[in-house]
């Protein structure tokens, strides 16, 4: 960071309100437009000297450009958090700014009452199947309590959410990680999360859009994976637990919440599983393969599918994992 680089990335009203609207939530360039009444381009260029001046940082997801404002716990925390209170005080004390600032956060609320209303929506198209699924299982609230006590007391620490869905996971296990990504290939998915994540902290919750076979973060990123009700989607689970150990720190942990072996069929063809669940032993041998050493599965019976919660303590780079993500590619 220059200085004066910085103090002339400021020296525009529209970049200040830029400033204050990301300060409050993740945005896309069209989204800040819709807020601004400005076109994209002219908003992108603003975008563009706030994020050279390293003001911003921006992130793509599909063909959206999210962005958000500096972390104010990184290498330039003091002065990130100094411009955010200048800021602060300026629309305390300029009631131009103020007004600005005001009707910004009205937009600003109407869009996230439309993504709101745009997760109800999906859920209520689909809603049918998954309370079909869920009726063959426990309870999801069941579920999410024998997952936090096998996790026990240990920090969660930073989190990767491997096919977060609809963020509900991350979101009850946000108060206990110091930060939570949250994956999902799904465009539309993470739409979803984005709605119920986005009163979060946005220095504490990322979501990112990827594959769980070729996940796109380097080597030793996280101190927890987890894997809720995915793995059965992949035609190679020993390929995505390898690729989660990759990016586990040593000492970090894997949670698996998936279905026990069954023989449920229609479901390959009803809800796109690729495995019919999995049997103790096969998964502990993953895990084993993949560099986890496996705790005693738990297993919740309150249904025709049994779920288990498998989880795996990272001791250290298996053979044949010890090359970085640059050169996998």
């Amino acid at each position: 960071m220059q200085t004066e680089t910085i103090i002339k990335a400021l020296a525009d009203p529209t970049r200040l309100r830029i400033m204050r609207l990301l300060a409050a939530m993740e945005l896309a360039v069209g989204e800040l437009a819709q807020v601004l009444q400005q076109s994209q381009p002219r908003v992108s260029r603003h975008v563009g000297i706030l994020y050279d001046a390293g003001l911003a940082e921006r992130r793509r997801e599909g063909s959206w450009v999210f962005l958000h404002a500096l972390s104010t716990s990184g290498e330039h925390a003091p002065l990130t958090r100094a411009i955010i209170g200048l800021l602060e005080i300026a629309e305390r004390e300029d009631p131009v700014f103020a007004r600005q600032c005001l009707d910004d956060r009205r937009k600003l609320s109407a869009i996230r009452s439309a993504r709101e209303d745009a997760a109800q929506a999906y859920f209520k198209r689909h809603a049918g199947e998954w309370d079909e699924l869920r009726q063959l299982h426990s309870p999801d609230k069941q579920v999410e309590q024998a997952l936090a006590t096998a996790l026990g007391d240990a920090p969660v620490g930073d989190l990767l959410d491997i096919g977060t869905g609809t963020g509900r996971v991350a979101e009850l296990l946000a108060d206990h990680a110091s930060r939570v990504v949250a994956l999902d290939k799904s465009l539309e998915m993470l739409k979803l999360a984005r709605a119920k994540l986005q009163h979060l902290p946005t220095d504490k919750i990322e979501l990112v859009q990827g594959d769980f076979t070729d996940l796109p973060f380097g080597e030793a990123q996280f101190d927890t994976v987890l894997l809720h009700q995915v793995l059965h989607f992949a035609q190679e689970p020993e390929l995505v637990l390898q690729e989660a150990a990759r990016v586990t720190r040593p000492g970090g942990r894997i949670a698996i919440v998936d279905f026990a072996a069954h023989s449920r069929e229609e479901l390959r063809t009803r809800h796109a599983h690729a495995r019919l669940g999995f049997a103790d032993g096969q998964l502990r041998q993953m895990l084993r393969d993949a560099g986890y050493t496996a705790k005693p599965p738990v297993a919740l019976e309150g249904g025709e599918l049994v779920v288990k919660i498998w989880i795996g303590e990272r001791k250290g780079a298996p053979a044949g994992q010890s090359k970085t993500k640059e050169s996998l590619a």
